[in-house]
């Protein structure tokens, strides 16, 4: 029985880290600018548990932006056309490339967060886990879509790609340029289609 409580007192700890951790994070201009203080004493758990529970605050900003990004995922794995597997390659391009610009512009206070954090420490951007599996996803998809180039430029035109929707670039272009969601959705179309041509 005492298992057991603690195993739902870990899940309630758990939520309330990750619910104090996303409301802060999106109060705040970057992540970096909320301590983990702030977070313990938001969510009403020692300091000492968000660092056992995420590692550092890279770990906690990537748990954070996972939960927000769960529907990406699952979508990807098993879901409808325009993401899930059955989706036609050169429509699950476009479909990716613009779930992505929703999710930097729906999160970009997280995204600029992650993309800048150092190497070496589990959290570098190309090392990351949701970057390879999107990154292999996208040069799939591109290697498949008819008139797609052979599979090593494929490798390379994803890496284009994700480069095309980065955090910081897509967080520039809004606020010094004006961008608009609906700009940047025909934007990064257009940029599919010359990549993978007519």
């Amino acid at each position: 029985m005492a298992r057991e409580n603690e195993r739902a007192d870990a899940a309630r700890n758990r939520a309330a880290i990750l619910a104090a951790a996303d409301r802060l994070f999106a109060e705040s201009p970057h992540g970096t600018a909320v301590s983990m203080d702030e977070i313990a004493e938001a969510a009403g758990v020692g300091k000492g548990t968000l660092f056992r529970r995420f590692g550092d605050r890279a770990g906690l900003v990537r748990a954070v932006f996972d939960a927000r990004t769960a529907w990406f995922r699952e979508a990807l794995a098993a879901g409808p056309e325009p993401l899930g597997p059955g989706t036609p390659p050169r429509e699950r391009v476009f479909g990716i490339m613009e779930a992505l610009v929703r999710i930097k512009l729906d999160n970009t206070h997280l995204t600029q967060t992650l993309e800048e954090a150092p190497a070496g420490r589990g959290a570098e951007l190309f090392a990351s886990e949701s970057y390879r599996l999107v990154h292999g996803l996208l040069a799939d998809a591109v290697a498949r879509a008819g008139q797609a180039p052979p599979a090593p430029d494929a490798a390379w035109t994803a890496h284009v790609l994700l480069g095309a929707v980065r955090a910081d670039l897509v967080g520039h272009l809004v606020a010094a340029e004006g961008l608009t969601r609906g700009r940047a959705l025909r934007d990064v179309r257009a940029l599919v289609e010359r990549l993978l041509g007519p």
